[in-house]
């Protein structure tokens, strides 16, 4: 694998199978993470999202997986795995009801008899900027957490309320499971643009399947209806660029339309697209403290349309 090519994987996937279009069962999806984390790509896969009502769920499911002297004991494939499970959690209660949930699961899987977990990420939508001045008060400071921007308004001053606060990140969501979800280039270049202009870093999530940008299927049904889909290469390389490179509207917007996967330049050195590049130190220190990652319900597709591209 070429340099870059992991510099942009290396911990890029929240695995979301729990929601749709994949809409796993929580046994299943414990499973599937479980296996992404003892496989050869296990590099690429970072937190397991869950929401705040299920969190429960999880632990009675995940417990046998999870790393421990109880899953040692019972799954010899987990033996390697050391480090407790990451977990994002979906503020889908109350903000102070979730953040007792979470204490709940961390204090429980602080014991190896039950697994190893901690929580290491929480995910809640933002409405306004006074709603999450209010929440970034209540949000203990050891608690990352990532704050959702609905991209139908003017959100400019939701990003800037996230500026100075270490640990909270903005949150985009860049598809969903029926084509009017799925948000125009131009106000996801907005975003980027208001997150660079306010030093705040940001996830994505939904919608980010593929590579490149094109049509695609937008759930796993029989006839299942399509539309165009915006790319992680497009949205992870064309943030990386709009830091460092202070990309202007228009050239964000041609990154994100980009459909050519050649326009795309990750060589060991250099990672870009078409003739603006930057190095692979400038890509790595966007990834690890400007365009974070993002959530997607499958972690198989990413990767073998990656590697059909060749990149894997």
């Amino acid at each position: 694998m070429i340099g870059t090519v992991q510099t942009l994987m290396t911990g890029l996937i929240d695995y979301a199978g729990l929601f749709p279009p994949a809409k796993l069962g929580m046994s299943e999806a414990v499973t599937n993470f479980a296996r992404g984390l003892a496989g050869d790509e296990a590099f690429a896969l970072n937190k397991f999202i869950c929401t705040a009502s299920r969190l429960e769920e999880l632990s009675e499911h995940g417990r046998v997986l999870m790393p421990g002297t109880y899953a040692t004991s019972g799954y010899r494939e987990m033996a390697l795995q050391n480090e407790p499970w990451a977990i994002s959690v979906v503020g889908d209660l109350p903000l102070e009801e979730t953040l007792d949930a979470i204490d709940a699961f961390d204090a429980h899987h602080s014991d190896e008899d039950r697994g190893l977990a901690k929580v290491r990420a929480l995910e809640i939508r933002g409405t306004d900027a006074q709603q999450i001045d209010r929440a970034i008060e209540i949000i203990p400071e050891d608690l990352a957490a990532a704050i959702e921007i609905p991209l139908g308004v003017d959100f400019r001053g939701m990003v800037a309320a996230l500026a100075g606060n270490p640990g909270i990140s903005a949150k985009v969501r860049c598809g969903g499971v029926e084509p009017g979800m799925i948000p125009a280039s131009d106000r996801v270049a907005a975003f980027i643009l208001a997150c660079v202009a306010a030093d705040v870093p940001f996830k994505a999530t939904a919608g980010l399947h593929h590579p490149v940008r094109a049509e695609y299927a937008l759930t796993y049904e029989e006839d299942p209806p399509r539309a165009v889909m915006h790319g992680y290469l497009n949205v992870f390389l064309g943030a990386a660029l709009a830091r460092v490179r202070r990309l202007k509207p228009e050239q964000l917007i041609a990154v994100l339309d980009e459909t050519d996967p050649d326009a795309f330049v990750l060589t060991e050195d250099e990672a870009g697209w078409r003739d603006i590049t930057i190095d692979r130190t400038q890509f790595a220190r966007c990834r690890e403290s400007f365009c974070l990652g993002y959530g997607s319900c499958s972690f198989t597709e990413p990767l073998e349309d990656l590697r059909a591209l060749g990149h894997l």
